[in-house]
C-alpha cells in the first residue's frame, strides 16, 4: 500500500531521531572508552560518530522542508526539498568514500597495523552491530516511503558499521596479514561510492526533470485512441513530480471543426485517465488541428 506524504514524514522523523539518539550515544560510549584506554584513534572515531548525526539532521529537515505548503515564490509546493537532501546525503557518503580509500592506502603503504585493547575492540563491535541495525532500518523504511534521503542515511550507517567492523578483524588479525585492513578498505571504499553516486544520479536526474514512462503514455495514448477514434492525437505530455504533488500538462489535438462542447467533454474524460495514470492534477490544452497541418511529433 502507498504511503502518504504524512506517513512519510512520521517515518523519516522517525528514523532520523533513533539515528541521531543512537549516534549520541555511541559517541559518549567510544569517546569515554577511549579515553579510560588512552586510544586517539577511538577518540577520533567518537568525534565521527558525532559528525553522523549530520546526515539524519539532514534527512528531518529535508521532510520538514517538503512538507511546507505552497506559497506564493512555491505555487508548487516544497516537495523537492527531499530530494535536495538526498543529493547532499549522497555527496557527504562520497567524502566518506573518499575518506576511506586515503587511509586504506596510507595503511597499505606504511604496512599499518591496527593495535587496540580488548575493550576498544569489544566497544567497537558493539559498534558495528549497532550502526548496521540503523541501516537495515533505515533501508527498510527507504522502501516503504520510496525515499532517497533515507536510503542514502542508511548507506551512511552502513559505511560506520563497515569501518568498525574493519577496525575489528584488523585489530584481531594483523599479526598475520597486516594487509588485510588496507585491503578491504579500498574494496569497502568502492563500494560506498558506487552507492553514493547512484543516490546522486537519482536525486539530481528527479531535481532536473525526467521524461514520464514511455508504458504508462502508450497505455493513455491506446486508450484515448480507442475511446474517441476522431482525435487526431496526444502530444507534449509533461509530468512535473514535486515529492508528494504531480502536475501533468498535454495538448489535446482534435479536428479543427470539432464542436467546442465536444471538445470539453473529450478534454475532460482524457484528464480523468492521466489522473489515474500518473496520480496527479492534470491540465489538458485543446489544440485543433487546421487543414494541411502536418501531424505534431
Amino acid at each position: 500500500m502507498t504511503m502518504n506524504f504524512s506517513e512519510k514524514k512520521k517515518l523519516a522523523y522517525l528514523e532520523g531521531y533513533i539515528s541521531v539518539f543512537l549516534n549520541l550515544g555511541l559517541f559518549f560510549l567510544k569517546f569515554l572508552v577511549g579515553r579510560k584506554v588512552g586510544s586517539v584513534a577511538m577518540v577520533a572515531d567518537a568525534w565521527h560518530t558525532l559528525s553522523d548525526t549530520l546526515t539524519s539532521i539532514v534527512v528531518i529537515i529535508g521532510f520538514w522542508l517538503a512538507s511546507k505548503p505552497a506559497d506564493k515564490e512555491h505555487v508548487f509546493g516544497h516537495g523537492k526539498a527531499e530530494s535536495v537532501a538526498s543529493v547532499i546525503i549522497g555527496t557527504l557518503l562520497a567524502v566518506v568514500a573518499g575518506n576511506f580509500f586515503y587511509e586504506s592506502i596510507r595503511r597499505l603503504i606504511h604496512h599499518q597495523a591496527m593495535k587496540f585493547s580488548e575493550l576498544a575492540i569489544l566497544v567497537f563491535a558493539i559498534s558495528s552491530l549497532i550502526k548496521e541495525g540503523l541501516a537495515q532500518f533505515s533501508f527498510w523504511a527507504g522502501k516503504k516511503a520510496d525515499s532517497a534521503s533515507l536510503r542514502a542515511d542508511g548507506w551512511h550507517h552502513r559505511s560506520d558499521a563497515i569501518a568498525s567492523i574493519l577496525i575489528v578483524f584488523g585489530a584481531l588479525f594483523s599479526r598475520k596479514a597486516w594487509w588485510l585492513d588496507g585491503i578491504m578498505g579500498l574494496g569497502v571504499s568502492i563500494l560506498i561510492l558506487q552507492a553514493s553516486l547512484e543516490i546522486i544520479r537519482h536525486s539530481a536526474s528527479y531535481l532536473i526533470g525526467e521524461s514520464p514512462p514511455q508504458d504508462k503514455v502508450y497505455r493513455v495514448s491506446a486508450s484515448v485512441r480507442e475511446e474517441f477514434p476522431e482525435l487526431e492525437g496526444i502530444h507534449h505530455l509533461h509530468v512535473h513530480n514535486y515529492g508528494d504533488h504531480t502536475e501533468v500538462t498535454a495538448h489535446l489535438k482534435v479536428p479543427g471543426n470539432m464542436p467546442v462542447d465536444r471538445a470539453h467533454v473529450i478534454a475532460t474524460r482524457v484528464e480523468e485517465l492521466m489522473k489515474n495514470e500518473f496520480n496527479g492534477d492534470v491540465t489538458i490544452h485543446v489544440e485543433p488541428e487546421k487543414h494541411g497541418e502536418e501531424e505534431d511529433s
